[in-house]
């Protein structure tokens, strides 16, 4: 990765609909140049997917938590699959620092924001849940 592999990254995390053409442009190279190094970032796994960035509340999803786990070692790997599948959670990750596991939440009520933390709680291997509620997400 170089000085203009690092100017595409970043233009394409600001902006992932930002065209090869703009991007060659920039860079003073061809767009074939463009899409080349965009895949070649791609097959190293820098860039694993484009996505786009959702207001959860205009969707109707008005309750939306970072909610923080901890679980008995043995457990880790059981919960942190469990999480993933769940219909609510919209991003999972082990992590280090204050607990093992982070996500996101994004639930329509609070009413059902609190069953999933419950549902959670009671988990098997689950040792800690703390929910930071999102009061306002840009």
């Amino acid at each position: 990765m170089d000085g203009r592999d690092e100017v595409i990254l970043h233009a394409l995390i600001a902006d992932s609909r930002t065209s090869f053409v703009e991007l060659a442009k920039r860079l003073k190279i061809t767009e074939a140049a463009v899409r080349k190094r965009v895949k070649n970032l791609e097959e190293m796994g820098i860039i694993q997917h484009f996505t786009v960035k959702v207001d959860p509340s205009v969707l109707g999803y008005n309750s939306v938590a970072i909610i923080g786990i901890d679980t008995d070692p043995g457990f880790l790997p059981e919960i942190y699959e469990a999480l993933r599948r769940m219909r609510d959670i919209k991003y999972a990750s082990l992590s280090s620092g204050d607990h093992m596991l982070m996500f996101e939440a994004w639930c329509k009520t609070q009413k059902e924001l609190g069953s999933l933390i419950s549902h959670i709680r009671k988990m098997r291997g689950v040792t800690k849940v703390c929910p930071a509620i999102l009061l306002r997400n840009q």
